[in-house]
């Protein structure tokens, strides 16, 4: 705190500003923590990343590509990437999860669709690290290791484990075959704020080039928030009709779009379990795992539509790992 009040002090004396208030704003799943900077001219976001654990500069570039594709993201106004501070421009205090509702959906989803089409227009290769076979397969056995393994005491036996295997290799060759675009990575309400113009987005710095379904998927199927289906279906689709009056990859069939959609939240979700887990017994951060059987309830949902998965939803049955059900699923929550 000592450096960071240092480095504020210096970098404020050169816009003749002298006298600050200094108050926590937010923290997240990684080291990073963020504080809200008062001054006379109003207010700013200073991040604090570790060096150590952290690195600024994706953050600092993925800013850039956003507000050059037109996305309402922070201005980098001054970084010391040695000691891991950024100054960032105030986006509110408010995000989506904390105002949105069934009767005001819309009129937040809308500006969100509009733009995922920016930020995926503004695509071109080599710019963003590729979302690999190699990573997607990574982040699945976090699910394994971490909420299999760790969380739930299972040691699976060999024919599970070649079961478990299959599906990964199905989920990982689904998201592999899609168009590949800039993705976020973290494309939901949390990261989203609730200021003008809509939506601010935050967040971004884990960004790749990646299944052009992914954000889209990430957006409906939260960590913190549920939806109907009939909701998920009509804002799934008034993207795809966005992202096609752009041109942007996608299918010309909305079932087969849709399909893609949810095979890739699928990734995300066992990814998630996987973090969320790992997050609690790693890292000593229990809050998330509160959340996990609004996911399991999503992978389940995926295992339930597609006869592929049916045997991953066989072995989650075995193992107990949520109630087994009916085919056919409700978001609620």
């Amino acid at each position: 705190m000592e450096a960071l009040h240092a480095w504020l002090a210096g970098t404020l004396a050169r816009e003749r500003i002298h006298d600050y208030a200094l108050t926590p704003a937010s923290a997240d799943a990684s080291f990073r923590r963020y504080f809200r900077i008062s001054t006379s001219d109003g207010t700013r976001i200073v991040m604090d990343a570790p060096p150590g654990n952290e690195d600024c500069r994706p953050f600092v570039k993925v800013a850039r590509l956003l507000r050059e594709a037109g996305v309402n993201a922070p201005e980098v106004q001054a970084a010391d990437f040695d000691q891991g501070f950024l100054l960032l421009t105030d986006l509110g205090r408010e995000t989506y999860l904390d105002v949105i509702n069934d009767a005001n959906a819309d009129r937040y989803f809308r500006p969100a669709h509009e733009a995922l089409v920016q930020w995926q227009s503004a695509s071109r290769p080599g710019v963003l690290p590729d979302y690999t076979q190699a990573q997607i397969l990574a982040e699945l056995e976090l699910f394994a290791q971490w909420y299999l393994g760790r969380h739930c005491g299972v040691a699976l036996d060999s024919a599970q484990r070649d079961v478990l295997d299959g599906a990964f290799r199905r989920i990982v060759e689904r998201c592999v075959a899609q168009p590949q675009v800039f993705v976020h990575a973290d494309f939901m309400p949390r990261n989203l704020m609730a200021c003008e113009p809509l939506p601010g987005v935050i967040d971004f710095q884990d960004a790749v080039c990646g299944p052009i379904a992914y954000d889209i998927a990430s957006l409906y199927r939260d960590a913190f928030i549920s939806w109907e289906e009939e909701r998920i279906l009509d804002g799934t689709v008034r993207y795809w009709e966005a992202a096609r009056r752009a041109a942007l990859p996608v299918p010309a069939q909305f079932g087969e779009f849709y399909e893609a959609a949810e095979w890739t939240g699928l990734q995300r979700h066992l990814r998630i379990l996987g973090t969320f887990a790992r997050l609690h017994y790693r890292d000593g951060k229990p809050g998330y795992l509160v959340d996990a059987p609004r996911f399991v309830g999503y992978v389940r949902h995926a295992c339930h539509r597609y006869a592929a998965l049916k045997p991953l939803l066989r072995l989650l049955d075995a193992l107990g790992i949520g109630e087994p059900s009916v085919a056919g699923f409700s978001y609620s929550g």
